[in-house]
């Protein structure tokens, strides 16, 4: 008999399995990685910045891997916003465990397409079907019954066509994420070669004591190249390099914190950076240019769009080229380099270089664990740590010479202006796509649209 779509609901096709509990003694041991409630974003979605591996024991059942879909039914907020909300494991993940709070979509046929049903769960009316339908007073929670019972419209041409369009945006949103990780850690690595680990210093030194040319040797350290390479880069290339090499010193001396390169200055955070004034109404905002601890993101992974406005009138204001700092729980390590103006929350602290030439070098300065441990250790509060703002800015660095904090910020900008770059880019794919998933349900299909999402793809 042949299957009647216009009855059909998601307990046709999956059926559900249910993680449990887990002991937090075990966590950050090696084993598969928890795929808890931290990891679904707010109406669906992947989220990627607080994960943490598990070693305790985790049956066979309670394990899923890339690909697979699992799902919240329950939200410790009224909000409603995790409730019902659905995740793929990325590929990244070899292998998931679920927790007490989340469950796996288990396939009994080859019915309908996995892609197609996950994104039926991220339609808007699916998230105002499981809101409708939550029960509880401090934490809410769904029934399975009601999870199972959502219906689910028959997967047309037209329909597979705007599923498609949803894969590869998410497809190009993913990757765009990708290449803003790998220009980070490049400008990252340069900061933490030139400055805390001192290569191009430590290689005049060693060369200077082995009877070679440092000049070249810090050429080398910089670059990564053999001198048979060196000499044979195009005369303007070697030129440059050289004189990158030749701001660096030949020679470590002794200072408070260690040895550091000879000539360089044991300096303050406030030396070459102020906490930035001014105010903005909250009238001129939207949740694209305000920045609260809520949505900066752990683990220096910077911002995602605000969920909503303050009702207060005016809030802290920032500009582009500042760097803001979550100063509540510092060991989250929120940090962000700003890349327009907009307004802030009073917990955010915005630091504003003293040069706008130096943005990058003091974003990359105050991006280092060094940093963040400093102002964990001397925040104030036990159950909700603020930073110490006379102690942060009172932090002690080896700072070289302005020439090389200027290069420096020159030679890592266009890393930071690629990443502003993809970042608008998939601003733009996520309004595409939130402008698709209506039309999941309805079935219309939206050719330019398409069009659009094709050409982003």
């Amino acid at each position: 008999m042949a299957f009647d779509w216009n009855a059909a609901i998601v307990g046709d096709f999956v059926d559900l399995q249910r993680g449990n509990t887990y002991q937090s003694a075990l966590l950050d041991t090696p084993g598969p990685v928890l795929l808890g409630l931290a990891s679904i974003e707010c109406d669906g979605g992947f989220r990627p910045d607080k994960l943490r591996t598990y070693g305790g024991e985790s049956p066979a059942r309670l394990l899923i891997y890339p690909g697979d879909i699992y799902v919240s039914l329950k939200d410790v907020t009224q909000s409603g916003d995790l409730l019902g909300s659905v995740a793929r494991v990325p590929n990244f993940i070899t292998v998931g465990r679920l927790t007490q709070d989340t469950v796996r979509l288990v396939f009994k046929n080859e019915m309908i397409d996995r892609s197609y049903l996950y994104w039926i769960l991220r339609t808007p009316e699916y998230r105002d079907y499981c809101r409708a339908r939550g029960m509880g007073t401090t934490n809410l929670s769904l029934s399975r019954s009601d999870f199972l019972s959502f219906t689910v419209p028959e997967p047309t041409s037209n329909r597979l066509s705007i599923q498609r369009t949803l894969d590869a945006i998410e497809c190009k949103i993913t990757l765009n994420r990708d290449i803003c990780q790998t220009l980070e850690a490049m400008a990252q690595a340069i900061f933490t070669s030139w400055f805390v680990d001192f290569d191009p210093v430590k290689a005049k030194i060693a060369a200077i004591q082995e009877g070679r040319d440092p000049l070249c040797a810090a050429m080398s350290a910089i670059s990564g190249k053999g001198d048979a390479t060196l000499d044979a880069l195009p005369p303007e290339q070697y030129k440059q390099l050289a004189a990158t090499a030749a701001l660096f010193p030949d020679a470590m001396e002794a200072a408070a914190l260690g040895e550091i390169p000879k000539g360089w200055m044991l300096k303050s955070l406030g030396d070459v950076a102020q906490f930035a004034n001014g105010k903005v109404d909250v009238a001129s905002l939207n949740e694209g240019i305000y920045v609260s601890t809520e949505n900066m993101l752990n683990d220096r992974a910077g911002i995602t769009r605000a969920t909503s406005l303050p009702s207060t009138a005016t809030v802290p204001s920032f500009t582009k080229g500042q760097v803001l700092v979550s100063n509540i729980r510092p060991y989250f390590k929120k940090i962000w380099l700003a890349r327009f103006n907009g307004g802030r929350s009073p917990d955010v602290l915005a630091f504003a270089p003293v040069d706008l030439r130096w943005s990058e070098f003091l974003y990359s300065l105050m991006y280092q664990d060094a940093f963040f441990e400093f102002i964990t250790r001397t925040a104030k509060g036990a159950k909700m740590p603020r930073g110490d703002k006379d102690a942060i800015i009172g932090w002690k660095f080896p700072c070289p010479d302005e020439r090389l904090i200027v290069h420096f910020s020159e030679k890592s900008r266009p890393c930071y202006e690629h990443i502003e770059h993809l970042t608008s880019e998939n601003q733009a794919l996520l309004v595409l796509r939130d402008t698709l998933l209506p039309k999941l349900l309805s079935g219309e299909l939206p050719v330019t649209a398409l069009v659009d999402a094709a050409g982003a793809g």
